[in-house]
Order: C-alpha cells, then structure tokens, then sequence
C-alpha cells in the first residue's frame, strides 16, 4: 500500500529555502554584499554574521533531504531500476538548469566568456546521477561511501590547485578537474582562450551528504518513535561538533581563536568553510537540523507552517523563481532609490566590481526578503494545485 508524503520533511525543506531567499536577497540587495564576504571577522558586524551564518543550513539539509527523498519512493513501493533511472535523469535536467536559466537568474547577463557558477543544483545534479548507482549496493556499502566522504575529506585540504595569478583562474584539465572534485577555484578547463567558469560547490563531500541522507530515509521511514530517534541523532552530531570544534585539530582548515570580545570568539568558533563544507561545517548544520525535524514530528501547530509545507512541496520551482524575484527586486529597489543598477547585469569578474554608490544597508534586507517570500507564494501555490491535476511526465521534474 503506497505510504504518504511527509510533511515533517516537506516543512523543513521549505524552512531552508525560505532562508535561501534571505541569502540571495543579501546578494542582491546589500550594498557590501559582493565586496567582502560578511563572515571575514576583520570587517563584519554580528548582524551580518548571523545574516549570512543562519543559511548555511540550507544547502546541507537541501542535499540531505534530496538523498531522502528517493528512499521514501521506494518505501512507496517503487522499483530500484525505476528510482535508478528516475534520479539519473533528474540529475542530468538539473545540471542543464544550472549553466541555463538558473546562470541567467543570477546575473540577468549571457556573455559567451562565462559558463556560469556550479553552485548547488549542480551538485545536486551529478550527486544524484551517483546516486542512481549507488542505491543498488548493499545499504553498508552506502553507508560508508557517503561516511568516508563527510568524515575524512577534510585530509585532503592539503592538496591545493591554485591560480597563476590575483583574478586569474586554474587553467587546464588537471588543476579543473581537482577544483570540480574538492576546491572552490575560477576554472579554465580547455585553456586559457576558452570561456570560464567558477566552482562553487565541489563535488567532494557532498556527493557523501546525498548518500547519508539516502541511507538516513530508509532508517526514518521503519522507525518506530521517531521524534526521539531523531532528537538522539540530532543532539549526538551537535555535541560532535562542538567536542570536535572545541578540539581545534581535525575537521575544518580554518581553525577558531580567542578574539577581542566573547561575541567574536563565539563567531570565530562558528565561522567553518563552506566551500568545500567541512566535517564541522556539516555536523554543524545537519545536527539542528534533525532536532528541528524531531520537533516538526511532533506536528504542533503554529505559524507560517501550512506555507513552508507548500514550498517544500514544489522545492525546485520555489528554487529557479526566486533568483528571478530576489534579482529582479534588488534592480526595481535600487531604480527607485536612484541608485545604479548596471551591477546588476554583469558576469564575473565585473559583478564583483559594483559602481561607487551601489546597495542598501543590512536593515533593508530583511524586508525585501519578506516581500519576496510573499511574492513567492502566489505562483507557488498555483503550481502546487498543477502537481495535483497534471500527468504529463514531465511534471515530476518541476
């Protein structure tokens, strides 16, 4: 008998993408948002930390929650073949969203020099076309190709492909492949007269976090008390992270110091890499993660949850529209402010560059955020009522 949805996980995946919108909204909207990166101890505020801090949830849970999904199909009483071929094909469909209509919502600019960024639909994509192999091994086999990957990927941090030069990009097939596998680099895989790209998620670990997320579905869909399996999961990887944090030797290449103030000691003690996500990165996000979804369990209600479960429920529609929305509203604010918006229709390495007088203050941000949220719903809420009615095939890829 066909199981139902979740909505525990449909709710907490709209939760992190509604934090996403906040992220792309400081892209757009804050006047020093592609000046300097806001968790750089040297120049940011505790607001700003916390701003930008606060999403770093979104991208671990979304990749986690996208290895789930699969394991409920099956427990739904899908086929592996069909799974298998229903992810591989999924993927490919989201790495040609990446360098097309996602590359064009980021920078509303097509030049032919730039490829685009590979941020998380990319990786999303190709970790899913692993995955498609992968779900037809032994669960321990999974189990340990996605733990070796989140665990013990941060030993090779040493090896580093860097570029030639200040603004330059790794040139060549070898130093790309490398940045595409475990480093954040500009790439020129086919040479230096050919256009660019910029890697801003490898793939290494989070093909790992996609396979623990897959063999975490098949645990939570046969559990039995499920609220405080998840609590005793959730609690265990925090205290992970904070014991192994507070250890200063393995898990992250920046480590944390005392600071001049108690605030900035804390914020150097949160401040791990993203990209790649390190061990702690990961630990510290998916722990709280799992204890919100031990409370979501529980299925109190209060709210703003019937909209998150609605977002979480049409997860890559909500994700390609609201680059255009938080894009789209970053221009039409700084129109009406008089201020430039010629920032807002480059490609790298001129959208890091933005004209003298571009931007708002951070307290802008947040009520731009809202009203993209807001703006959000409406077509969300149709193509949720769509998903409901159409069978055309491929619905399921939207």
């Amino acid at each position: 008998m066909p199981r139902q949805r979740f909505d525990s996980i449909d709710i907490l995946r709209g939760l992190v993408m509604v934090l996403m919108v906040l992220d792309h909204t400081r892209d757009f909207v804050h006047a020093d948002a592609l000046r300097f990166d806001p968790t750089d101890l040297t120049r940011t505020t505790p607001l700003l930390f916390f701003t930008r801090w606060i999403t770093h949830f979104c991208a671990p849970v979304f990749v986690f929650l996208a290895g789930v999904g699969p394991a409920l199909q099956l427990d739904r009483g899908r086929s592996v073949p069909d799974v298998g071929r229903y992810l591989w094909t999924r993927g490919l469909w989201l790495v040609l969203l990446e360098f097309t209509v996602v590359r064009f919502g980021v920078f509303f600019n097509f030049s032919l020099a730039f490829f685009g960024f590979l941020q998380v639909i990319w990786v999303l994509g190709i970790s899913m076309i692993v995955l498609a192999a992968l779900i037809r091994l032994p669960t321990t086999a999974i189990l340990a190709v996605g733990a070796v990957m989140v665990a013990g990927h941060n030993l090779l941090d040493p090896i580093q492909v860097l570029p030639t030069a200040p603004n330059q990009t790794v040139v060549g097939l070898g130093g790309s492949l490398w940045s595409i596998l475990h480093q954040s680099n500009p790439i020129q895989p086919f040479g230096a007269s050919m256009p660019f790209g910029f890697v801003a998620y490898p793939l290494v670990p989070w093909i790992g976090v996609m396979a623990l997320g897959f063999v975490f579905g098949g645990a939570y869909v046969r559990c039995g008390d499920r609220p405080r399996w998840l609590a005793k999961w959730g609690a265990g990887l925090t205290l992970a992270f904070i014991a192994i944090r507070a250890a200063n030797f393995y898990g992250d290449p920046s480590t944390w110091a005392v600071q001049g103030s108690g605030t900035f000691t804390l914020l150097s003690f949160l401040n791990t890499t993203k990209y790649p996500p390190s061990l702690l990165y990961l630990l510290m996000t998916l722990g709280p993660g799992l204890l919100f979804l031990a409370l979501l369990e529980r299925g109190s209600a209060w709210p703003g949850r019937r909209m998150l479960l609605l977002f979480g429920q049409v997860p890559l529609f909500f994700y390609l529209l609201q680059w255009y929305v938080a894009h789209g509203l970053g221009i039409a604010l700084s129109a009406a402010a008089g201020k430039p918006i010629s920032g807002y229709f480059l490609d790298p390495p001129e959208v890091f560059n933005p004209p003298p007088g571009s931007g708002f203050d951070l307290a802008m941000v947040y009520p731009v955020w809202v009203i993209a949220v807001a703006v959000l719903y409406f077509p969300c809420r149709w193509w949720a009522e769509q998903k409901k009615v159409r069978t055309e095939w491929w619905v399921r890829y939207l």
